[in-house]
């Protein structure tokens, strides 16, 4: 395993408030204000000088994630416990380490899934505890199975996000993925279009969550299924149930994009 990471910050008002301003919102954020789920990927950030940055735009493997052989890889889907959120102002540490490493044989040839654990805490105590699932796969690998996405929601968004909300996303979260700005590049991955981050995708469905629901999450799970491409129409869905909920990404195909669960405060 790798060494752990830290990485130290003071909370400035300017990310929430760009993000804000992508989603039209009138939201301030000042001194103090909590920050909305998620919204914690825009601080902490690890930065490296481009000489660093490998092919896909990412930064080159290793030290920290392992080269496993497998030059495709993606975020997969992640688990939150949200304990406190950040607050404009406070000093806050994020510290990070690879908790595990599982290769495999897929159907679809070689493919491997790095678990990634991150703490964020300030000086009073924890603040949010995170796991990311990163998955490896080979340069050929053939688009994943798909399948139809539920229809019983309660709570819904419909919208389409287009290459200057995931420019500002990309620039927000320091993350040069070709997939989001490259059309070559995308079309030689497989895609039919510039893609959808899949972090926006959650933070996305805690914001109708948040804003359409009026509930906060204890703690979140979200599963990626199938990419979105910007400029296609998705709808964000959840239904409520006592202090639980199921969200999910609705593609206009209507194949579902990404699944999750939360517990509610």
């Amino acid at each position: 395993m790798s060494a752990p990471e830290e990485v130290r910050e003071t909370v400035a008002a300017f990310p929430a408030r760009a993000m804000a301003a992508t989603l039209d919102r009138a939201e301030t954020f000042a001194d103090g204000a909590a920050l909305p789920p998620l919204w914690h990927w825009f601080h902490c950030l690890k930065l490296y000088p481009m000489a660093e940055a490998g092919a896909d735009g990412h930064q080159a493997l290793g030290p920290f994630l392992p080269d496993l052989g497998l030059p495709r890889r993606m975020w997969a889907g992640g688990r939150f416990t949200f304990h406190r959120p950040l607050t404009i102002g406070a000093d806050v540490t994020r510290q990070s380490q690879v908790l595990n490493v599982a290769q495999k044989e897929g159907r679809s040839g070689p493919i491997a899934f790095v678990t990634v654990a991150h703490r964020w805490s300030d000086p009073a105590g924890i603040l949010i505890d995170e796991e990311q699932d990163i998955v490896y796969r080979r340069a050929d690998a053939p688009p994943g199975a798909t399948q139809p996405a539920p229809v019983d929601e309660a709570l819904s968004r419909s919208m389409t996000a287009g290459p200057v909300l995931l420019f500002r996303y990309s620039a927000l979260t320091f993350n040069g993925h070709r997939i989001h700005y490259d059309r070559d590049f995308c079309a030689a991955e497989g895609y039919d279009g510039l893609v959808v981050h899949g972090p926006l995708l959650a933070t996305l469905l805690l914001d109708l969550l948040r804003v359409e629901g009026g509930r906060l999450p204890k703690t979140f799970a979200f599963r990626a299924m199938a990419p979105v491409t910007a400029d296609t129409p998705f709808t964000l869905c959840a239904r409520i149930e006592g202090d639980s909920a199921r969200l999910w990404v609705r593609r206009q195909d209507g194949i579902q994009a990404m699944d999750a669960t939360a517990t509610l405060a």
